[in-house]
């Protein structure tokens, strides 16, 4: 151990500037104490030497619930990046799954605000859309002026609604892009974010642009990880109208464990470092994939009777939707009901890891209940290994699970622990 970490009999007139200097200089994520934070250890480093919480105990929260005491202050780190870029006009800023890339999306989206433009904060699913939202609505000034999925903005100003995917894709952007021209100079943009961009076609960027005061030197912001291109839209090269973004390489993970960060090194490679602690193993339950979603949900009680609540967790499909999801999908619920319940963190959601982009809970429970196409079924497991921030469990086969992974198994169960399945259904 460190000598900085050791505080012996002699120093303890000194303890306040000791206790920083250690916190700052041997953190896991080297970074300054924040004055929340310090606020929130106030009562760990007062009193008797007693456990640290109730929720301190054999499964391991308290450590959990550290760790993600400690992924909220390194966006710190975010805000260097942003600040170094302000004289760019045109960025991609690239980043793995949990490099806080929405947070720098909103953070910009706010600045620009601030500085009297007219801003559009825009994204392609629906979730995630809903969160940006919420995360706006708590603002009270410095709003954008748009904030929300690009097909809303789309039928906003005057695109007629359709149906069928070929015409979302390609017939709705190409009205917008039409239409763009001739909006009043007072609707148009100074400045257009884009958060998870690598889901957006290039006719999708030309519209945006034909809705903006000046398409060829505007401001453009596109955040965005090439490794969860799920829909296999965009390259990322250009916007479009031939111009290529400045890419800005961010590079920390603020969201996993380093347990769960492994289990996709091989896809965001060497130059990501995860910046959480150790936290919990990962957990495998091996069953028969046509059993996959009746005993992950299964393993939703089980984690609920360890002592996680149950807002805590998320349960995501790769294929089908859970039950509890289709009944929201078929009762026209999704935006009433399903995604407020989500934001409002009231239960234990049901999703499908391609509505889940960009989002997070502290338990993700992730059911491989096959997939539609195995050529992007590497993408759909990176995306859902990533969306936990303390414990990752993954139900299925493991030989599905091995397949998907790709050639060179990209994503990788071989330090997870085995996880027995639910009575109900082991054997």
């Amino acid at each position: 151990m460190p000598r900085e970490l050791i505080i012996d009999r002699a120093q303890l007139a000194d303890l306040d500037s000791l206790l920083r200097r250690a916190i700052e200089d041997h953190g896991g994520g080297l970074a300054g104490l924040s004055p929340e934070f310090a606020q929130r250890m106030v009562k760990h480093l007062t009193g008797d030497t007693g456990p640290l919480g109730e929720t301190n105990d054999s499964f391991g929260h308290g450590d959990a619930l550290s760790n993600e005491d400690l992924q909220e202050i390194l966006t710190s780190r975010q805000a260097i990046l942003l600040s170094s870029t302000r004289s760019l006009n045109r960025v991609s800023f690239i980043g793995g799954a949990g490099s806080g890339k929405t947070w720098m999306a909103l953070e910009k989206a706010r600045q620009l605000a601030k500085e009297g433009l007219r801003v559009g904060l825009f994204c392609y699913n629906k979730g995630l859309g809903h969160y940006l939202k919420s995360q706006v609505d708590l603002w009270r000034q410095n709003k954008p002026s748009h904030t929300g999925e690009f097909h809303e903005y789309a039928r906003s100003v005057g695109v007629p609604d359709g149906t069928g995917q070929e015409y979302f894709d390609v017939a709705m952007p190409q009205l917008l892009r039409e239409l763009g021209p001739s909006l009043p100079q007072s609707q148009k943009f100074d400045a257009v974010i884009v958060d998870e961009a690598q889901d957006f076609a290039p006719g999708w960027w030309e519209a945006l642009l034909s809705c903006t005061k000046d398409p060829l030197n505007g401001q453009v912001y596109a955040f965005m990880d090439n490794r969860q291109d799920v829909y296999q839209r965009w390259s990322g090269e250009n916007i479009g109208d031939g111009t290529r973004l400045v890419p800005i390489h961010v590079d920390d993970n603020l969201r996993n464990t380093r347990s769960i960060a492994r289990t996709f090194k091989e896809i965001i490679g060497n130059n990501v470092k995860p910046r959480g602690g150790e936290g919990l193993p990962v957990r495998f339950v091996h069953c028969p994939t046509q059993d996959a979603v009746d005993v992950a949900s299964d393993c939703v009680d089980r984690l609920i009777d360890e002592g996680w609540a149950n807002n805590q967790i998320a349960l995501l499909t790769t294929n089908r939707r859970h039950p509890i999801h289709q009944d929201h999908y078929e009762n026209g619920t999704i935006d009433t009901e399903y995604w407020p319940a989500f934001h409002a963190r009231e239960e234990e959601f049901y999703g499908h890891v391609l509505g889940f982009k960009g989002l997070e809970r502290s338990v993700v429970i992730l059911c491989v209940n096959g997939f539609k196409d195995m050529n992007r079924a590497t993408e759909q497991l990176y995306v859902g290994f990533s969306r936990a921030r303390s414990l990752l469990v993954v139900v299925g086969d493991r030989q599905l699970v091995d397949e998907a992974s790709g050639a060179n198994l990209q994503i990788s169960l071989k330090d997870a622990t085995d996880w027995t399945a639910p009575d109900a259904l082991a054997g």
